[in-house]
């Protein structure tokens, strides 16, 4: 078992089959999953980006108890060992989320990047699983090349998953 302060987590969620909004997501990309959000250390500070229209990068406080366990798959990463580089990627991932707090939803981008070949990106505009790759390649949890974010244009929440899966710890919820 590892000490909660030395990984994170990505929740990718599967529930809610009600919203016609998730719906969409799932059939649009071909996925399971319609969101991704990014747990801190803490296990209960969740940070990322909804699809809805009125939604910016926000972190918000979940209690492990509020949680339907069953709506989410998990994949946990671990930090460096290293104390000096651990402290390196948790201020990156800091400095990463604090950068674009409040930043809005890309459905523009996320459109049309799944109907061309290109990432199509507006700098200050994110959709969750973008988000969500870029804050693990910024806080180097993982690594670029690992994650290979330009030759991924339509980088879904599923797309997310099967990419970050080979990398996460072998003992994911």
């Amino acid at each position: 078992m590892h000490d909660c302060n030395t990984e994170i987590k990505i929740a990718f969620f599967k529930g809610d089959k009600k919203s016609w909004m998730h719906r969409f997501i799932r059939w649009y990309t071909k996925s399971p999953y319609s969101h991704a959000e990014l747990i801190m250390p803490d296990g209960e500070t969740w940070v990322g980006i909804s699809p809805f229209l009125t939604s910016h990068v926000d972190e918000r406080i979940r209690k492990t108890s509020d949680i339907n366990h069953e709506h989410w798959d998990y994949l946990t990463f671990s930090l460096s060992w290293r104390e000096p580089v651990k402290n390196y990627q948790l201020d990156q991932l800091r400095k990463f989320i604090s950068k674009t707090m409040g930043s809005r939803y890309d459905w523009i981008g996320m459109i049309l990047s799944h109907l061309s070949p290109y990432v199509i990106k507006k700098r200050d505009k994110w959709y969750c699983s973008e988000w969500i790759a870029h804050a693990m390649v910024n806080s180097r949890v993982v690594m670029w090349d690992d994650l290979h974010l330009y030759d991924t244009p339509d980088m879904s929440p599923g797309r997310l998953y099967n990419t970050l899966s080979r990398l996460a710890n072998k003992d994911v919820q």
